[in-house]
């Protein structure tokens, strides 16, 4: 049988916590109340500049090319797109089982997220950046924020080390190094990876490498 005593004091504690989100919403109504027309017209000329704001972004992010999963064709091409969006994942693959996973999870998330840009390029046609940003293991995604590789997710070693890993937990990982958002806002604000930050700008001499 349930001690009394403990009983009471749980019944107390939900009442203590109901009382203070009433209080909370009292709070609110009374400030709405206290609006005269002036400053709800205030507000709402606010939220329309918001609102006229993101579509703004919208309709520049869908011109580059948010809003899809696509494939850069040209190595020289991802300098122009590293330049133009502020948040790019960029899939360094081949043509293997592995990349094919994580083909499959970025084309939902770039659906999922227009504030960045998912791309795709093959290791081996890329030479100069796969030496440049020491891409070995394939499929490797260089997590991109203005112009600088900050993180990368090599393999599936934290995605639980298996292929069967989910969208969502791909979609945290992308959250954690700050490449994409939660309904306008980061959703994580953990350090970032230890991983030396690499410069993607453009060099005059270009080098070869093996991606294995």
């Amino acid at each position: 049988m349930e001690n009394p005593k403990v009983q009471e004091i749980v019944e107390k504690g939900v009442l203590t916590v109901a009382k203070a989100v009433e209080d909370k919403i009292d709070e609110e109504i009374a400030a709405l109340d206290r609006l005269d027309i002036d400053d709800l017209e205030a507000l709402r000329e606010r939220r329309l500049q918001q609102m006229k704001k993101m579509a703004e972004k919208r309709s520049r992010w869908m011109a580059l090319g948010h809003g899809e999963y696509s494939e850069i064709p040209v190595e020289k091409d991802f300098f122009t797109i590293v330049k133009a969006s502020d948040r790019i994942v960029c899939h360094f693959y081949r043509e293997n089982w592995p990349c094919k996973v994580m083909d499959k999870h970025l084309s939902i998330l770039a659906k999922q997220h227009i504030e960045t840009r998912f791309v795709k390029l093959d290791a081996e046609k890329s030479p100069f950046l796969a030496e440049k940003l020491k891409i070995v293991v394939l499929p490797t995604l260089a997590l991109i924020n203005n112009a600088k590789v900050d993180d990368y997710v090599v393999g599936f070693d934290e995605l639980g080390g298996t292929d069967e890993f989910s969208t969502e937990e791909l979609e945290e990982r992308l959250a954690k190094a700050q490449v994409i958002c939660f309904e306008g806002e980061s959703s994580h604000n953990p350090s970032r990876s230890s991983a030396k930050t690499r410069s993607v700008r453009q060099s005059s001499t270009s080098h070869s490498s093996d991606s294995e």
